[in-house]
């Protein structure tokens, strides 16, 4: 598996700010803009609150199995791949919602003075904020799950794979 790299984070959330600003820009001309569900902040927010949990468990268990006590649970190679991939995708998506968002948000900020749209830009940034937390779990998830650099030194082992 390959290793989630912030640039291409990064650039998607930057394309789907600019996208969606100028998007806002075009709707706001023809009638209104959609509103921003409260919805969105939380939902994002949940799912880093799960990503950081299941990083956590998994690095206790890994801790455990290291130093060999007695009734550790071990990790299975397989489950820990499953939570990887879900924490890239999370982040994927995370980093192109929390763009969207930012976007709308950054084109809401010309209108703070009427209050229905200082509350959408409100919760267009708590939106990108959680977005931001579902990257951070996400790396900190993949980061848990990497399995050690491979002592052989040719850098081709099983070591330089992802759990």
């Amino acid at each position: 598996m390959k290793q989630l790299r912030l640039k291409v984070l990064t650039g998607l959330f930057l394309v789907a700010g600019i996208l969606s600003w100028g998007a806002a820009r075009l709707w706001d001309s023809v009638g209104t803009l959609p509103s921003v569900p409260i919805a969105a902040p939380i939902v994002l927010a949940v799912i880093a609150v799960v990503l950081t949990a299941t990083a956590l468990s998994i690095r206790i268990r890994l801790k455990a199995q290291r130093e060999r006590r007695p009734g550790a649970k071990g990790v299975e190679p397989l489950m820990a791949a499953r939570a990887v991939v879900f924490g890239q995708a999370s982040a994927l998506v995370a980093a192109l919602v929390a763009g969207m968002y930012g976007g709308t948000g950054v084109f809401l900020l010309g209108s703070l003075d009427v209050p229905a749209r200082r509350d959408q830009a409100l919760y267009a940034a708590l939106a990108v904020v959680a977005g931001i937390g579902v990257i951070a779990a996400a790396l900190f998830l993949e980061r848990v799950c990497k399995l050690p650099e491979d002592s052989d030194g040719n850098g081709e082992g099983p070591g330089k794979a992802r759990a």
